[in-house]
């Protein structure tokens, strides 16, 4: 296992929690995190004894965009920019993340763990994960004007997908900062719980996830990303229809056909 510096990488059961640590900082996003960070996700779905994988953030904060203080000693000198890891596409823009939107969409099923400030790439990082649940002190901000630049990681495409346009259109064109109780909040994340509540209402969905049959549960996430968009049905129905047959006579089905008959839950895992 990689000896990681600014996260934390534990596995309990079939869940992987992998924790921004820069508490702070309230964990803002640097070079070596994000290389990290890909190589996190990697190793996790990589491993066959991994089900789902949980991103949270120590301390205070989820994150809270980019370490601006970063930016400033790589632009004066002082400080080497960290090399970024291999391109996944070859039009990657040097200064901005393309490989964490690309990286979640391939990984195994991802639910963020919101239990702070949520700002800029903290934002639009967890949007590119497949799920979101907040604490009640969470707070979110597409920042991005507010420091002169554009949405990146993905955003412009996750944003107005998981809020829709108008909601997406309101926080990236004024870069406002808005808490859980806003009613904006909601359209951001699948559900916001007491900040007491979040980890074990988390844990408990990535060990309902975890539990099912691998191949199937990373295809369905797939398919599901790929389909989400397509408007010709009859290339929904020939990618499912490809799929479908990849699993269709594996392992997982065929337990669970036995275990209908058995009357009994099917074991996926041992």
């Amino acid at each position: 296992m990689p000896d990681f510096e600014q996260l934390l990488y534990s596995q309990e059961g079939r869940v992987v929690t992998i924790t921004l640590n820069r508490p702070e900082r309230l964990n803002a996003w640097t070079g070596t995190l994000e290389n990290e960070f890909i190589t996190a996700i990697r190793q996790a779905s990589d491993d066959d004894s991994v089900g789902c994988i949980v991103v949270t953030g120590a301390g205070r904060g989820f994150c809270a965009g980019a370490d601006i203080g970063g930016w400033a000693a790589v632009q004066s000198g002082a400080v080497k920019r960290p090399e970024r890891p291999p391109a996944l596409w070859t039009q990657t823009a040097r200064e901005a993340s393309p490989n964490v939107p690309l990286t979640l969409a391939e990984a195994k099923p991802v639910i963020a763990a919101i239990n702070g400030p949520a700002v800029g790439i903290g934002l639009t990082m967890a949007l590119a994960c497949d799920l979101r649940i907040a604490s009640d002190r969470a707070r979110f901000s597409a920042r991005f004007v507010r420091v002169g630049l554009l949405p990146e990681c993905g955003s412009s495409h996750n944003l107005p997908e998981v809020a829709g346009i108008q909601v997406a259109m309101e926080l990236a064109l004024t870069g406002r900062i808005i808490d859980a109780s806003d009613p904006l909040a909601a359209k951001l994340v699948s559900r916001i719980v007491p900040h007491e509540d979040l980890m074990p209402t988390v844990y408990a969905l990535a060990n309902e996830i975890a539990s099912g049959p691998n191949d199937p549960v990373w295809l369905t996430k797939r398919v599901l990303r790929r389909n989400s968009a397509e408007q010709n049905m009859h290339a929904v129905v020939a990618t499912e229809t490809q799929l479908f047959a990849q699993v269709k006579d594996k392992p997982a089905h065929v337990e669970a056909v036995r275990a209908f008959g058995e009357k009994r839950e099917p074991r996926f895992h041992g």
